[in-house]
């Protein structure tokens, strides 16, 4: 087979990005040489790759620089409704590449690159992922963050800047080990640290109240160091700020608490400050109330609300003089997203610098928050509900507590006159809730505070109305809202897939890149010759291309004419990695049951990593990686069945394998995943979907067809049916045969035989206290997996299907997210401003 072209090659061959002018390679070329001459310390003579990598990182960011200041002028002249997104994570992985393709100067760096004998594949390889999220919250930020740019929308996205973002996963003899992501180790090109806009953030403390009004004394003092990043929209010189919050302890810092001689532990002591910016919580759809992270989430809300106010009152680029006096106009230019409950704290802060600093009277504040701020629910499982204990906000925020008691009060006084004498409901619908540890629902307090609250996808959003948040959508109904979910088509398809990007191009043009539903003009072509050729050829490309990739880091072999089966998420028992092991251990015993029937070839891989604190997620590792010891060390199986755990997933390792995935598991328990992305990354990349109807599943078979994707299981409907009777996971355990011997062979020691016991744990789980009622879907799951193969059998058919996934993943652009949160949330529209071609000069 002919060796694939590299995706240099390729990017060289590609209209989309626009012909490098030889004018543009040329000031690359000296731009670059100029900061690796800058770059390199005096008395070294020799570049190492890391410093070609940031002379380039450097060449780039000049483009950005001049197009980030007018943005910004543009908006102080304009004066906009501003859009600020909260969030504690920001999952941005790399920016190099991004920024590029954004910019319109691939072609021109990779020409220049080339000509200077250095390859920019290997330059991008360099950097850190910026892994400052854990899994699909996180990410969806960075992809709002892309779209809004792109829409031109004056938008901020707001968060920590941690200096150990999610931890880097190793498998060390099957078993997942954590390793602190030092991110920072070699500096960041891309961010700027603005020291003054320095803000202080005050914890602890007391109350006081007095004729003149409240105060908040005898606090402990946290300054917080800006660091911004820019965000470039694609081709329209619009460039948007990302700000991230460090936390530095102020000089005279506990010194006062020593005695003369306790200087040094004074100083020392500093880092008790410092911590509240040092590491990512690595927990996904978990709820740790520790006093750490109540702080990093009050640290965020604080610094964030002071830098929205002061722009609010200036009005006029780089003046800091307050221009704006009133607060009636806020909601009118101040539009607060939050993003899910992590930083609910700004619904009380707002409140207190309204009241308490600015003398607003408390209803006319709250009209203000509640205008002003709107909340995005994440996810449905209990365990993820911030729920904080009222003595650790005691101690830590006093008079936010008082502000929250005040707020329930009116509010259960509200729900109280219409509905009379029904204390029940008020119990339900407190912030506070009572018990042996009274604690502050944080998801009460945002859906009370807000004047919208939406889900991530249709389902999900009527699973909000109708389950989680019933009693509210009562009230008032007409906050109640869906925005399903989006992924940036310029990282999730131009960046990371450009064979793909290039044939959609050469068929519709290139509009589809800031417009995805104009792939629907690919519907009539479903069935053309070329096309089917060209966009198998493209995955077999892609294919290869990760085979060789597999092989040099995991030494694995794999066969690239197998059905590269790909189920890449966080590890969570929702998600049911188990269910997938219990398929490969089926087909393993079938395969050795008759070696002689025909098979399909299958390399399947899993990967993700585990909350460092959640045992039966790691035991879901360890049992992957001992299936693949037995499976790929199987003469009689040989290169019919591979099991690989892609170890230390992340946003990089994402672009790699979503390109060249045949098939995408999707199969959480129904009801349980509120939207998902990366079902939409692999929708787009030319990858089906086995999955049940949850999250945006349900919205893909709708575009594309139920029959073009391969959907199984029990509905939202049936799993609430079977809570009603009772799951009883031995009914499935004692009438499936196949489902038996895997499960027996799990838990008897045959994957572990070193450990015989190792599992036993996992299959008492799934017998005995399984809440995601995984044998209940495992008789549909394989009945669905042989009609996977069948179809696979058949390569056009296959490629049809994949065409028309393709051609029907318009709907799933963050582009069309963002549009609806402006118009339906924000009230915000988009500029109509045309974005100037990239053939352009910069200024």
């Amino acid at each position: 087979m002919a060796k694939p072209l590299t995706d240099g090659e390729r990017r060289k061959q590609i209209s989309v990005r626009g012909l490098a002018g030889l004018g543009d390679v040329a000031e690359v070329r000296k731009s670059f040489n100029r900061h690796l001459h800058f770059t390199l310390v005096k008395d070294r003579n020799v570049a190492t790759r890391r410093d070609y990598y940031l002379a380039l990182a450097h060449t780039v960011r000049d483009h950005l620089v001049g197009r980030w200041i007018r943005t910004q002028q543009r908006y102080y002249e304009r004066d906009p409704k501003r859009i600020y997104y909260l969030s504690l994570e920001f999952y941005m992985g790399r920016t190099l590449q991004n920024t590029m393709v954004n910019l319109g100067l691939q072609n021109a760096c990779d020409e220049a690159i080339y000509q200077l004998g250095l390859d920019l594949e290997e330059l991008e390889e360099i950097e850190e992922d910026a892994g400052l999220g854990n899994g699909g919250l996180g990410r969806l930020a960075a992809c709002f963050l892309d779209s809004m740019a792109t829409l031109g929308l004056a938008a901020y996205g707001y968060g920590i800047r941690y200096e150990f973002g999610i931890f880097n996963q190793k498998i060390v003899n099957g078993w997942q080990v954590e390793e602190a992501d030092d991110w920072l180790r070699y500096g960041n090109p891309w961010e700027k640290a603005r020291p003054e806009y320095m803000l202080p953030v005050h914890f602890y403390g007391r109350v006081e109240h007095s004729p003149e009004g409240v105060r908040w004394l005898d606090t402990q003092v946290v300054l917080a160091m800006p660091y911004d990043t820019p965000v470039p929209g694609y081709k329209n010189d619009t460039v948007n700020t990302m700000r991230l919050w460090s936390a530095k302890a102020p000089n005279d810092f506990k010194l006062h608490d020593f005695n003369v001689g306790g200087y040094i532990e004074a100083v020392l002591d500093r880092n008790l400050a410092e911590n509240i910016s040092r590491v990512l919580y690595p927990n996904d759809n978990f709820f740790e109330g520790k006093e750490l992270r109540l702080k990093q989430e009050y640290f965020v809300v604080a610094a964030t609300l002071q830098d929205i106010i002061r722009r609010f009152k200036s009005s006029k680029f780089g003046c800091r003089d307050p221009v704006r006096t009133s607060f009636e106009t806020f909601p009118d230019k101040v539009a607060i997203q939050l993003n899910d409950t992590h930083p609910a704290l700004a619904i009380p802060e707002l409140m207190r610098i309204l009241v308490d600093v600015e003398k607003v009277d408390w209803d006319k504040a709250w009209e203000i928050t509640k205008k002003t701020c709107a909340y995005t629910n994440h996810t449905v499982l209990p365990e993820a509900l911030e729920r904080w204990p009222v003595s650790m906000f005691e101690k830590l925020l006093p008079r936010h507590l008082d502000i929250i008691y005040a707020i329930n009060q009116r509010h259960l006084d509200h729900v109280a006159a219409l509905f009379p004498g029904d204390v029940d409901r008020l119990r339900r619908m407190s912030v506070i809730e009572e018990g042996d540890c009274k604690r502050i629902n944080m998801a009460h307090l945002c859906v009370i505070g807000s004047h919208a609250v939406n889900g991530v996808a249709r389902i999900h959003s009527e699973i909000v109305r109708q389950s989680v948040f019933k009693d509210f959508y009562e009230l008032e109904p007409e906050k109640f809202q869906n925005k399903t979910n989006g992924i940036t088509p310029r990282r999730w398809l131009l960046l990371c897939n450009p064979g793909l990007a290039e044939t959609i191009v050469e068929r519709i043009g290139e509009g589809f890149l800031t417009d995805l539903s104009q792939l629907k003009k690919l519907l009539p072509l479903v069935g053309d010759e070329a096309l089917i050729r060209d966009v198998a050829q493209v995955k077999q490309e892609n294919k290869v291309k990760f085979s060789a990739f597999l092989e040099k880091q995991y030494g694995v072999k794999v066969n690239p004419s197998s059905m590269f089966d790909v189920h890449v998420k966080r590890i969570h028992e929702y998600k049911r990695q188990l269910l997938n092991c219990l398929h490969v251990v089926t087909l393993y015993n079938r395969i050795k049951k008759d070696p002689a029937q025909a098979f399909v070839p299958r390399t399947v891989m899993i990967g993700g990593k585990a909350a460092p604190g959640y045992h039966m997620a790691k035991k879901i590792i360890k049992l992957v990686t001992s299936i693949g010891d037995i499976v790929n060390h199987d003469p009689i199986v040989g290169d019919r069945l591979k099991v690989i755990f892609l170890e230390n997933y992340r946003v990089s390792l994402a672009e790699k394998v979503i390109p060249a995935a045949d098939l995408s598991q999707q199969i959480s328990t129904a009801g349980t995943e509120a939207s998902g992305t990366g079902n939409m990354k692999f929708m787009l990349n030319g990858a089906l979907t086995i999955g049940t109807m949850d999250g945006a599943n349900v919205e893909m078979a709708e575009e594309a067809g139920a029959e073009n994707l391969f959907i199984f299981g029990l509905r939202v409907e049936d799993v609430e049916a079977l809570d009603q009777k009772g799951y009883n996971a031995r009914e499935y355990y004692d009438r499936l045969p196949e489902l038996r011997q895997a499960v027996d062979q799990i838990n008897s020691g045959f994957f572990s035989p070193r450990e015989p016991d190792c599992f036993k744990d996992v299959v008492d789980m799934l017998l005995n206290h399984d809440r995601f009622k995984v044998f209940a879907d495992y008789e549909a799951y394989v009945a669905c997996q042989a009609r996977v193969d069948q179809l696979y059998r058949n390569p056009k058919e296959w490629t049809k299907k994949v065409i028309r996934n393709i051609a029907c993943s318009g709907k799933f652009s963050s582009d069309r997210t963002i549009t609806e949160y402006a118009r339906d949330i924000w009230g915000a529209e988009p500029p109509a401003l045309q974005a100037p071609p990239p053939s352009l000069p910069r200024d």
